[in-house]
């Protein structure tokens, strides 16, 4: 894992698998075409934790709160080979305490080639979360689910925002250095 690139962004609760193709430059112009396949998808790692099940047989302890972060990293594998990955915390809580604990990082590995270097990082950081939430998304429903809980139904989320968000606590930073 040589060169990383890592971004992170937070946000509060508020595309299928396959190859993508585009171009920077018309066809017959000579420009290298930008050529991106998804290789894989996968569970990096998943916790779920229903620590006070035992309190809630006997009350229910009045309405949650849910405490909700996604933070968005990428690295390079390999030769053209990056790796995005989301990490996902979602806390429920209540006056009796901790409903559950869910801990989800959900990763895609990508093969991009012909992409300017300066455009590698927001592509990782934006559009590959992009295609694999989705699948982040359907996988936290299904868990709490199963946890015995109502599915948590995450709304979209905009990574292009996060990445903004991220680039202007950066600046901001650079500045008071």
């Amino acid at each position: 894992m040589a060169d990383s690139t890592n971004g992170s962004a937070k946000s509060s609760q508020g595309s299928g698998q396959g190859s993508g193709q585009g171009s920077g430059q018309a066809a017959g112009q000579g420009a290298p075409q930008i050529q991106v396949r998804v290789i894989s998808q996968y569970i990096k790692d998943l916790s779920f934790e229903n620590p006070n099940v035992a309190r809630f047989l006997s009350t229910t302890g009045g309405n949650p709160n849910l405490r909700l972060e996604i933070t968005v990293n990428a690295q390079k594998m390999e030769e053209k080979v990056f790796e995005s990955a989301i990490t996902l915390t979602a806390q429920a809580t209540n006056e009796t305490g901790v409903i559950y604990d869910l801990e989800n990082v959900y990763a895609g590995l990508f093969q991009v080639e012909g992409l300017p270097e300066a455009q590698l990082e927001p592509f990782l950081l934006i559009h590959c979360p992009t295609l694999i939430f989705p699948f982040q998304r359907r996988l936290v429903a299904d868990v709490t689910r199963e946890g015995g809980f109502p599915p948590l139904l995450i709304d979209p989320i905009d990574f292009g925002a996060l990445y903004a968000q991220k680039a202007q606590q950066a600046a901001g930073k650079s500045a008071v250095s």
